[in-house]
């Protein structure tokens, strides 16, 4: 197979924890043609969608060992269309980039794109949840959504909880999530003015219910093609209320309940349905907190903790994926064929 993966920048690649590297490996190990293209070398070329892609040149002895394996990578850059590829991961991070997805438009129905571009749009931010159908709020944190400064106050103000969650609409990797302790509330003014009043105009935020137990952490649940590949637990720092390992959060190993399991494969039947092949959530005390669909991490620890690679999983999905492909198209060509052959029968009657 050719693959792409579209990523932000190889040279910041920290091969001791990134699970795209570990992707491309295993793509590499398999003798798939791979290549990586940066968002910014997309090009149109006589109405059709190209890339200045960077071609992993052949390695006769490939390390297992991450560290070497990205340091002995070298690169034949190309310009070639994105329709010679067979499948496309897209594992640049958040924010989501709607001119990307334009580019990938012309090639969504020739190429397989992890994940469906549609699906992204629709599950990109943090206001996904809102899809899920849980009006009692079993899995589903009670969530508020808006720019108007009043309005966030009074819920606030009318919650039942003591403290509750603040966090940026666009934000990812933990970034501007804090405590709004309802006791303590003389900067909220000046908080949702800083967070909503940006340089950009008016901006979205989020505010939701704290859940209990989230001072222990979060779990992340890795979910692929509709169904749970692996989880870890991850555990902030003595000084951070942030879980995310960027955050200083730390890693630990952990076994999902009978109950999250339950929950879990709820939320990646509709994941699968959106079109998010791959994903990874994070829930705490049976509550859905997020939803990560554009490059999921987790890959390491997981594999670290419970002695797997999880790698071997995207790949198999995806060449499984690949071959459906081509024998549905060996079938209509097998029918195009004797459809022909019955035709020249019938002239030549």
């Amino acid at each position: 197979m050719n693959i792409c993966f579209i990523i932000d920048d190889w040279d910041q690649t920290k091969p001791e924890t990134e699970s795209t590297l570990r992707i491309i490996h295993e793509a590499c190990k398999r003798k798939h043609s791979v290549g990586i293209l940066y968002p910014r070398n997309l090009t149109i070329r006589n109405n059709e969608t190209y890339g200045f892609i960077k071609m992993i040149n052949k390695i006769d002895t490939l390390s297992e060992n991450m560290t070497t394996f990205y340091k002995k990578v070298n690169f034949k850059e190309e310009m070639l269309p994105l329709k010679g590829f067979d499948v496309i991961f897209l594992r640049k991070n958040p924010p989501l980039d709607n001119l990307l997805l334009n580019f990938l438009d012309s090639i969504d129905d020739d190429v397989f794109i992890v994940n469906n571009i549609n699906g992204l749009r629709k599950a990109n931010n943090k206001l996904y949840t809102s899809t899920f159908y849980d009006p009692d709020n079993t899995y589903i944190p009670k969530t508020y959504v808006s720019k108007n400064v009043e309005y966030l106050k009074r819920m606030v103000s009318e919650s039942e909880d003591s403290k509750m969650i603040l966090k940026p609409v666009d934000g990812y990797g933990g970034s501007g999530v804090i405590i709004i302790e309802k006791n303590a509330t003389q900067n909220l003014n000046s908080l949702l003015d800083f967070y909503i009043n940006t340089d950009k105009g008016k901006k979205y935020v989020m505010l939701q219910e704290y859940i209990q137990g989230a001072e222990d952490g979060d779990v992340r649940v890795m979910i692929l093609n509709g169904k749970v590949i692996g989880a870890y637990k991850r555990v902030p720092s003595s000084d951070d209320m942030r879980s995310n390992i960027h955050a200083g959060g730390s890693a630990e190993k952990y076994t999902l309940s009978q109950e999250e399991k339950v929950i879990c494969n709820k939320i990646a039947h509709k994941l699968r349905d959106d079109g998010i092949y791959f994903a990874g959530i994070d829930i705490i005390n049976n509550k859905l907190l997020e939803v990560n669909v554009q490059s999921p991490g987790g890959i390491v620890n997981i594999n670290k903790f419970n002695k797997v690679k999880l790698q071997k999983n995207v790949i198999d999905f995806v060449e499984e994926v690949f071959e459906d492909k081509e024998n549905i198209f060996k079938e209509k060509s097998h029918k195009i064929m004797n459809r022909e052959s019955y035709k020249n029968e019938v002239n030549n009657v």
